[in-house]
C-alpha cells in the first residue's frame, strides 16, 4: 500500500470504531430521538453523531465526501471528483430502532466510480470488516478481544498490521453448507421471493438468511452465503463500502438486468437492481 492510501485506511478504521462507539451509547440509552426524514424514513441522534464523527475524521484528508446528508450536492460539481468517500455513517437504522443489533458503519473509498476501499464496523458484536483492491479483504470477530487500539483507537499504527490479527476473506468452506442466499429483513418484495424460488428449482435445498444493512454482502464476502440479490431500491451510501470488501474478497457485484459492474458517483445516486454473488 502506498503512505497515502495507508493513512486512508487507518482514518477510516479509527473513525468507524469511534462512530460505532458514539452508536451503541445511543442505543443504550432511553431515548433514541427519532425523527422521520422527507421520504418517512426515520433519522435518530445516533445517525448525527455518527456523521459529525466521521466528517471530521476524514475530512482533513483532502478527499470530498458524499452521504446522505450531503445528497444535493450538484452532479455537475460531483463529477469532476477523481475519488470521494461514500458514508453511511448508521446504515441499518430500522434494525437499530428494533434493537436487534445488525446494523452497520459503512465507509469507502470510491475512485473512477468503483469502490477501491471499504470498512464497515458492527458496534453490537464488535466486528470489523476491511479492504483495499491492493490489500485483500479481511474480518476480525473481535476488535476489543484482539486488543487493537481498545483505549486509543488512533494508536492502531499501519494497517497493515492488522491483517496479522484478522482473517482473510473468504473463510474457509463449508463442503457441506447448502447454497445460501441472502434477503433483507425489512425490505422483502414478490420479485425476492420468485428470485428464491427459481434458485430452489436450480438447486434443490437451499438455506434463506435474512439480515439487516451491509451484514448481507458481509456474509456473501466472507463466504458464508453464495449470493446476494438486491431486487429493490437502496442507494450508493448504502452498498459502497459493501461492495469493495465482496470485490476485494473475490465475490462479483454486478447489475440486475444486465450484468453490467454497479458504478458509484452517478447523476441519480440510487442504485439499480444488483446481485453480489460468489464466483
Amino acid at each position: 500500500m502506498t503512505e497515502n492510501r495507508t493513512l486512508w485506511l487507518q482514518t477510516a478504521i479509527v473513525s468507524a470504531v469511534k462512530a460505532g462507539a458514539a452508536i451503541l451509547a445511543v442505543y443504550d440509552s432511553a431515548d433514541m430521538g427519532v425523527e422521520k426524514k422527507a421520504d418517512n424514513s426515520p433519522l435518530t441522534r445516533a445517525d448525527r453523531c455518527a456523521h459529525t464523527i466521521i466528517k471530521a475524521d476524514i475530512g482533513g484528508l483532502g478527499i470530498p465526501m458524499l452521504s446522505e446528508e450531503g445528497r444535493d450536492i450538484p452532479f455537475s460539481q460531483r463529477k469532476q471528483w477523481p475519488r470521494m468517500w461514500i458514508v453511511d455513517p448508521l446504515d441499518g437504522t430500522k434494525e437499530f430502532i428494533k434493537r436487534n443489533g445488525e446494523f452497520t458503519v459503512n465507509i469507502a473509498l470510491v475512485e473512477g466510480g468503483i469502490p477501491t476501499m471499504g470498512v464497515i464496523y458492527v458496534p453490537v458484536s464488535d466486528t470489523l470488516y476491511f479492504a483495499d483492491h491492493g490489500l485483500g479483504a479481511f474480518k476480525i470477530g473481535s476488535w476489543r478481544e484482539a486488543e487493537i487500539g481498545v483505549k486509543n483507537p488512533g494508536s492502531i499504527g499501519n494497517p497493515t498490521s492488522l491483517v496479522g490479527k484478522a482473517v482473510r476473506m473468504p473463510l474457509p468452506q463449508d463442503e457441506k453448507r447448502r447454497f445460501t442466499i441472502m434477503g433483507s429483513r425489512s425490505h422483502a418484495t414478490p420479485e425476492l421471493d420468485a428470485y428464491v424460488a427459481n434458485m430452489r428449482h436450480q438447486h434443490g435445498e437451499v438455506d434463506f438468511i435474512s439480515s439487516g444493512s451491509s451484514l448481507k454482502i458481509c456474509l456473501v464476502a466472507e463466504g458464508r452465503a453464495d449470493i446476494y440479490p438486491r431486487l429493490g431500491p437502496t442507494m450508493e451510501w448504502d452498498t459502497a463500502a459493501g461492495h469493495a470488501i465482496a470485490a476485494a474478497s473475490g465475490a462479483i457485484v454486478v447489475r440486475h438486468d444486465d450484468g453490467q459492474p454497479l458504478v458509484y458517483n452517478k447523476a441519480n445516486l440510487l442504485n439499480p437492481w444488483f446481485i453480489v454473488k460468489r464466483p
